[in-house]
């Protein structure tokens, strides 16, 4: 009969991750008391014959057990690692009431009681993709000298931007993730929340309703952390509490990051990234073409993350890279280094949108036609059909001629390039536009045009408008930045580069309805007329970031 400590390793194995040479003791239900009388449970793992080795903590709203626990707990002890793999207050056996991104306090308590055991050697370092490396923020700056490592996945210090993007509402991504956590309190929850939470949160938004009825329409009960969302602006102190980017340059623990193009949350993640850097430190970064929930990118990851715990915990590099970013370029299906992002020697290149629907670097002349016209009607919003996003219910990339098609979606096309075109770093768009709504939103969209006519969406962003932000000229003519996600991507010869331009991306983000209206009550709905200037002073253009080869 094969022994327990065997079917874990074969489990680890099924993931596709590499056991490594230790027999794993496991302790179950640890209880660790925080400070409101809570108590949190977690289960230890520990190489057998190894004294006090270093410990990995995981803090998981997902459960410590299956997977999580395989990956986290099983994988790191095989390597001669401790791993202390916890369930946050409120699953999974933990007590309390699970508070979604109310994390800090008992991160440190946590952390004050590993502190405390005995079989704790002095060092620790913290691991996990998504919400698992959010709370590893929300302690870094307070965990003590004994911290000596953080490898992070797909993730950020604050999740306020990633939910009001642009300004807008990201409906679909937060409201299967409310469904996801809502449902998963018990052991067997996590074998069906990953297929069935993406349909019944389409579902939901689909039905159009008001957006504060979607959690009932989805869950089966209201969830006070989705009606917070929706009252609170996301300059209110409901997100401050919640943000730890300010402390982000006060952590001196070396930082692993790894992202996706088409990850919900990398912007954000490269902004924690600039904040190290600028505060000194020399963080690694790793961006692939993966989105959120990617498992390539969740077995890669546990690999990245043993290199770094040897280097920083055992004074072993030897499994370090040389250069500390490293990012997929895709239309070149190849792995490039770097000593920094932006990545040395890329400059930014202002591509005009022109008024024949072309695209290109001239700007237009003086004599080029009126704006571009199109009308966005919130009653037929237009849709979202591949981009970043939390489970891939949508796929990341999808040919986007079937959008391209609709009178609410502009189109700017350059000629066939007759050289590859590479572009690597951050994405930005300046439009120069008028609506006949002062609530309005506007989308772009960067995408690479086959020969066949393919059109593959690489890269998107939005910017939701309101009275008197940004200010209208004379004219009624408003100055839109838009910040798109990064880009690493080259555009071959023969291909084109295409821009679109519109004013949803429904359910990704909530359509706007015109009228100002709160976003959670909002039912009456008013089309929008909107124009594109192209006319020299009032240029609209896409700024890319080139990169010579």
């Amino acid at each position: 009969m094969v022994g327990v400590g065997m079917m874990r390793r074969l489990g680890v194995t099924a993931l596709g991750l590499r056991n490594g040479p230790h027999r794993v003791t496991v302790r179950r239900d640890l209880e660790v008391p925080v400070a409101d009388g809570v108590t949190l449970l977690a289960d230890h793992y520990a190489p057998a014959g190894i004294d006090r080795p270093p410990v990995i903590l995981v803090r998981s709203p997902y459960g410590r057990r299956g997977p999580f626990g395989l990956m986290c707990g099983q994988a790191f002890a095989s390597h001669g690692f401790q791993a202390v793999v916890q369930s946050v207050r409120g699953g999974f056996g933990s007590g309390g009431v699970f508070t979604p991104l109310d994390e800090r306090e008992d991160g440190l308590a946590t952390i004050g009681w590993l502190k405390r055991q005995p079989w704790f050697g002095g060092t620790f370092a913290m691991h996990g993709p998504s919400y698992l490396g959010y709370v590893q923020w929300a302690v870094a700056a307070e965990a003590g000298p004994e911290l000596k490592a953080l490898s992070m996945q797909v993730t950020a210090s604050q999740f306020r931007d990633a939910i009001n993007v642009g300004g807008t509402f990201a409906l679909e991504s937060t409201l299967i993730w409310v469904d996801l956590t809502a449902r998963m309190k018990h052991p067997l929850s996590g074998l069906t929340t990953g297929i069935m939470s993406p349909r019944r949160a389409r579902r939901a938004a689909l039905s159009g309703r008001p957006l504060g009825e979607l959690d009932v329409l989805a869950t089966g009960a209201q969830q006070r952390f989705f009606q917070d969302l929706l009252v609170n602006e996301p300059d209110s102190p409901f997100w401050d509490r919640r943000d730890f980017s300010p402390t982000v340059a006060d952590v001196h623990a070396p930082v692993n990051m790894t992202g996706g193009w088409y990850d919900i949350f990398l912007p954000w993640q490269l902004k924690d990234y600039a904040a190290l850097r600028a505060a000194g430190h020399r963080p690694h970064l790793t961006i692939g073409p993966w989105f959120h929930a990617d498992q390539r990118m969740m077995r890669g990851s546990i690999g990245e993350s043993l290199a770094w715990f040897r280097a920083h915990l055992l004074d072993d590099p030897s499994q370090l890279r040389e250069q500390p970013v490293r990012v997929f370029v895709t239309g070149a299906e190849e792995w490039r280094e770097f000593p920094d992002w932006p990545v040395p020697g890329m400059r930014e290149e202002r591509w005009h949108l022109q008024p024949d629907g072309g695209l290109g670097t001239a700007v237009p002349p003086e004599s080029a036609a009126g704006p571009t016209r199109y009308r966005y009607d919130p009653a037929h919003p237009t849709p979202f059909i591949g981009g970043p996003t939390l489970l891939g219910d949508n796929r990341p990339v999808a040919d986007q001629r079937r959008l391209e098609r609709r009178r609410d979606v502009l189109t700017f096309t350059s000629a066939v390039l007759d050289r590859d075109l590479e572009v690597i770093g951050p994405v930005t768009a300046d439009l120069f536009t008028r609506s006949t709504r002062e609530h309005t939103d506007f989308v772009v969209r960067l995408c690479d045009v086959a020969p066949d006519g393919t059109s593959l969406n690489l890269c998107e962003g939005m910017r939701r408008l309101v009275p008197g932000a940004p200010e209208p000229d004379g004219d009624g003519v408003r100055r839109v930045a838009v910040e798109l996600w990064p880009a690493g991507h080259r555009f071959r010869r023969g291909h084109r580069v295409r821009v679109q331009v519109a004013s949803g991306a429904y359910p990704r983000v909530a359509r706007n309805t015109g009228t100002g209206e709160p976003i959670g009550t909002a039912s009456a709905v008013v089309p929008a007329d909107q124009e594109i200037f192209h006319a020299p002073g009032r240029a609209s253009a896409i700024t890319l970031p080139v990169v010579m080869g």
